[in-house]
Order: structure tokens, then C-alpha cells, then sequence
């Protein structure tokens, strides 16, 4: 058999990229979070359509500043809803920020949160709902979200893998009080390392760039802020002023002048990754896998093998053919799979029934994902589908 050498991500920092970042690097000394940084900000914001944008180190940085602040701004609620199907940042944020989590099934057609069961996990101790826009789905309905809205309750999205996901013409990202970005190597676009912070909230706004360079109000970029705060604080050198809690996870100019460049080609990349997933779709044998995906507003990230039925010996088979391909792949999807099932929530375990997470559970044991992206070959995508339609059940 031919080998694939079919990687998860291939040349997301292309030629113009190196181009660009070698000649800004002999065109200034200048490297920490500075005028480049805010010129990232403000491309990404109107790219998505929000007001304010933060830029940070990671997508994992994205969740803990935004945790951190629903700190602040839900003072006296005391649990955060989310999928147990989602990367472990979101979750070790949910518990480091002080918050109860609150897991939840998703369901198989989106890969996010299943809206029924959370609504019977709403209660007045809600601080948020932590969504997961997983693997390129859009996670949530239009009817769900008028519903959280009309109750008030904040939304939270991770949209660190689903860069241009639509909900009726809004990105996702633009649908809750906070949303979080990653532009890690193998993601829709890449800083390399990277994460955003997206609101159309000043206060918000103010917090995350605070929280990010240590709390220093200087950071605020709210003048009106400072202003205030300064007067209150006579005490204090006015360029030392910790008014949060806050990190260290700036970026750098270095890591925003690829992002300048690598939203030049986003919409089209993610064209392609869109047209990539429907191919895969329409060739895959659809009474073995699954592939009754909701499909409307996607911006895929990856192309799934999920087993409709638990059959182990199946699942192993198509492991072996990958491999002997030369073909990177994931078991359980996002994060692995089950969070419930990881060591670092042992004693948050004990409380839940798996058996009530029978899709998270699915996902986890009979599920994979290979790398989609736009210089993938099409024949590639086609001779897969039709090698692992020939196994034998």
C-alpha cells in the first residue's frame, strides 16, 4: 500500500509568512506586546465582527483570563456548565477561576453541549455556560440561545478550533458575553502559539488586558479607568497600580505579524476546509460512520471517523490501516475524549454516572479524527474513503 504521509497539519506558516516576519525583524528592535500586537487586535475584532479583541499567548491563556473574570463580574454564583466532550484548559480554568463545574452530554450532530439536558442543570448558582464550538460545529441553536438570553444567563464560547463558524450571519465568538480564541500551529490560522480574547463589553475589554500583563492598570487601555482609579490611589505610583489579579500571557509582535498575515487568507482556507469535509462525507460508508452532521454555519477542523455501533475489533482495523498509511490521527476527538475519565478529575468523577454521558462516552472510545486542511489533496481524501470502505465488519 501506498503511504499517505497524511500529517494533522501541513504548511500553516507558508513562504509569505517567513517573508514578512524576517522583514520586520531587521526593520525594528521591538518585539514585546506593542503596535503590532494592537493592529492584530483590531483586524481579528473586525474580521469577527466585535468591538474589543485581547491577544495572548494561547488558547488555554484565552480561557483562564475569561474564567478570572466571570470571577469578577458574577460575584456571588458558584457553578459554570459545560460539555465533558471539550479540551482540558477549558476545564481546569472552570475549577482554578474558583467555580463548581457542571458537566453535561453533548450531542453526536454537533459534537456540543446537548441544550436540553443543560437546561435542567440551570440553576441560580449559574455563573455561565462554557460552550465548546467543537471541531468546526456550530454548538448552539438559535432557539437555545434567545432562551439563555431571555434568563439572562452569560455565555462563555470556546471557539478555539471553529475560526469562522455562523449562526444566521454571526460568527461564532460574537453570540456570548466572552469568546476565546486559539491560533495554535495545526488551527484554522496560527500565530504559531497564540490566543484571543473577544468581547464587545469595555469592562470586559479593560479586565482581559489587565489580567494579561499582570493586573497593572496601565494595561487597562481605558483612559476614563485610569483616570478614576488613580485619583482613588494617591498612595501608589500611578505606573504600579495592580488593580486585578492578573498573569503574565502577552504575546509578542513577532506572533502578531503572522496572525496580520494569516487572516489575509482565513475565509478562503476555510472555503476549502469546508469543501474538503464534504467530500470525505459523500465518500464514506454511511452505515458504518456516522455522518449525520448539522452541517449548517460549520468551518470544519477535522475529518471524523465516528463508528455508528461499539465494535472494537472495527475501530482497531481502521487504527491499523491508518497507521500503515503514514496517516496522524486522534482517538476521542477533542481533549481525548471524556474529561470525566482524566486523572486530574478523579475526585470530581466519583460524583457523576458515566452512563448518563453516552455520547461523550462514544466519542471517546469509538471515535478518531484526521487532519483536514487546505493543502490537503483531494485524491488523497477520496483513496482513504475508499480503503476503509473495503474492511471488513
Amino acid at each position: 500500500m501506498k503511504k499517505f504521509n497524511w500529517p494533522l497539519m501541513n504548511n500553516n506558516i507558508n513562504h509569505l509568512d517567513k517573508k514578512t516576519l524576517i522583514k520586520f525583524i531587521n526593520s525594528t528592535d521591538k518585539f514585546t506586546n506593542g503596535i503590532k500586537v494592537k493592529n492584530f487586535e483590531k483586524k481579528w475584532s473586525k474580521w469577527l465582527g466585535v468591538k474589543y479583541s485581547t491577544f495572548v499567548n494561547s488558547g488555554a491563556s484565552a480561557n483562564l483570563i475569561s474564567l478570572n473574570i466571570l470571577k469578577e463580574i458574577k460575584k456571588n454564583k458558584s457553578e459554570v456548565i459545560l460539555p465533558a466532550f471539550t479540551w482540558s484548559s477549558d476545564v481546569v480554568s472552570v475549577i482554578n477561576s474558583g467555580f463548581k463545574p457542571i458537566f453535561v452530554d453533548i450531542k453526536l450532530k454537533n459534537l456540543a453541549l446537548d441544550e436540553e439536558l443543560v437546561k435542567k442543570k440551570i440553576t441560580k448558582k449559574t455563573a455561565a455556560i462554557f460552550l465548546t464550538h467543537a471541531m468546526g460545529f456550530l454548538g448552539i441553536s438559535k432557539k437555545f440561545l434567545n432562551f439563555i438570553n431571555k434568563k439572562k444567563i452569560f455565555l462563555i464560547e470556546d471557539t478555539c478550533e471553529s475560526h469562522g463558524v455562523e449562526l444566521d450571519g454571526k460568527k461564532a465568538g460574537t453570540l456570548g458575553g466572552i469568546s476565546n480564541f486559539s491560533f495554535y500551529y495545526a488551527h484554522h490560522m496560527s500565530t504559531i502559539e497564540g490566543g484571543m480574547i473577544s468581547t464587545n463589553s469595555k469592562e470586559i475589554d479593560s479586565l482581559a488586558k489587565m489580567k494579561r500583563g499582570h493586573g497593572l492598570l496601565r494595561d487597562s487601555q481605558n483612559q476614563k479607568l485610569i483616570n478614576k482609579v488613580k485619583s482613588s490611589y494617591e498612595d501608589l505610583n500611578s505606573d504600579f497600580i495592580f488593580f486585578t489579579e492578573g498573569f503574565n500571557l502577552r504575546n509578542n509582535e513577532l506572533s502578531a505579524v503572522i496572525g496580520i498575515e494569516q487572516i489575509k487568507r482565513l475565509n478562503q482556507n476555510i472555503k476549502i476546509r469546508n469543501q474538503n469535509h464534504k467530500l470525505f462525507l459523500k465518500n464514506i460508508r454511511k452505515d458504518i460512520f456516522f455522518t449525520d452532521f448539522d452541517m449548517k454555519g460549520s468551518s470544519n477542523y477535522g475529518l471524523h471517523l465516528i463508528l455508528k455501533e461499539k465494535n472494537e475489533n472495527l475501530f482497531k482495523k481502521i487504527i491499523k490501516i491508518l497507521e500503515s498509511s503514514l496517516i496522524e490521527y486522534r482517538i476521542g476527538s477533542v481533549g481525548g475524549g471524556n474529561q470525566l475519565r482524566q486523572p486530574y478529575l478523579r475526585k470530581i468523577k466519583k460524583k457523576y454516572n458515566l452512563k448518563n454521558f453516552t455520547n461523550t462516552e462514544h466519542m471517546h472510545f469509538y471515535s478518531l479524527y484526521i487532519g483536514n486542511y487546505p493543502g490537503l489533496e483531494k485524491n488523497k481524501i477520496i483513496k482513504l474513503c475508499k480503503i476503509i470502505n473495503s474492511i471488513k465488519i
